[in-house]
């Protein structure tokens, strides 16, 4: 496996490996080189028999504030064509290996998990939040849509309504709240985050592999009559969007502190 810039993985006792996420200097902000490590690393875990669960993690104070925003201005300067071929080539990917990873997925959030954060936390099989955790899916206060599987996966998670209210209107679900509507498991002191996702993930690892990977992959097929359609379909969409005079407004509003205008152009 290649050296790694912004995470590392870490083997444990048991068969888990955990995929650490490890930028905490800029509150784990997403970048393609970031998601292009977290997609390798995982398609390589998917396939390394000795690992039997894998646990997604941050270093820091927060799970992922979201996009890098460097990289969401530059953004506005790609084509349609550059945003599919290289930029979701890594977003996308990192959903993908998340979500049809055969093995045990958990997520491990703390503070927030915003836009790219909660959307691959979603990806995972199981979540366990910090007392102290927040997920956002707050794309559309920047004009876009959320790309990488919450508009499928929410829905089928907390609900139409809530997951209406998460995308429609970016609304904040601090941790005892996601507990409630199902978006997580459980919720921990921040303090005892890593021990009990190191229990939860001792049982998964103990867990039947094929067994495990064949129930996971029936309930997946069961509830996706369109999860590739829905990729498919955010690629085209997503790139219309970032091109929007709309996209450059909430970029615009976010960096002077202000109520954007949006004018649907």
């Amino acid at each position: 496996m290649a050296e790694f810039q912004h995470i590392r993985i870490d083997r444990r006792d048991g068969g888990i490996a955990a995929v650490i996420v490890a930028r905490a200097d800029i509150g784990n902000a997403s970048s393609p080189e970031m998601l292009g490590e977290i997609r390798e690393a995982f398609a390589a875990l998917s396939t390394d028999r000795d690992v039997r669960a894998i646990v997604f993690a941050a270093e820091g104070k927060h799970f992922s504030v979201g996009a890098d925003f460097a990289f969401l201005q530059k953004l506005t300067g790609m084509s349609a064509s550059e945003i599919k071929d290289t930029v979701y080539a890594n977003f996308q990917g990192a959903a993908r290996a998340i979500y049809r990873c055969p093995k045990p997925t958990l997520a491990l959030v703390q503070g927030a998990a915003v836009t790219v954060g909660c959307e691959l936390a979603l990806a995972c099989d199981f979540r366990i939040a910090a007392d102290n955790a927040m997920f956002q899916e707050s794309w559309i206060k920047l004009g876009i849509m959320p790309p990488l599987g919450g508009t499928f996966l929410l829905p089928r998670i907390v609900g139409l309504g809530r997951a209406m209210a998460m995308c429609l209107r970016g609304k904040q679900v601090r941790a005892e709240e996601a507990l409630q509507i199902g978006l997580v498991g459980e919720v921990v002191a921040r303090d005892d985050l890593d021990a009990r996702g190191m229990d939860l993930a001792r049982e998964l690892a103990a867990s039947a592999p094929l067994a495990y990977a064949t129930v996971k992959q029936s309930i997946q097929r069961a509830l996706e009559s369109s999860m590739e359609a829905e990729w498919q379909a955010n690629l085209p969409n997503q790139a219309l969007l970032l091109g929007s005079e709309d996209h450059r407004e909430g970029l615009a509003a976010v960096t002077e502190k202000r109520a954007p205008q949006f004018q649907g152009r």
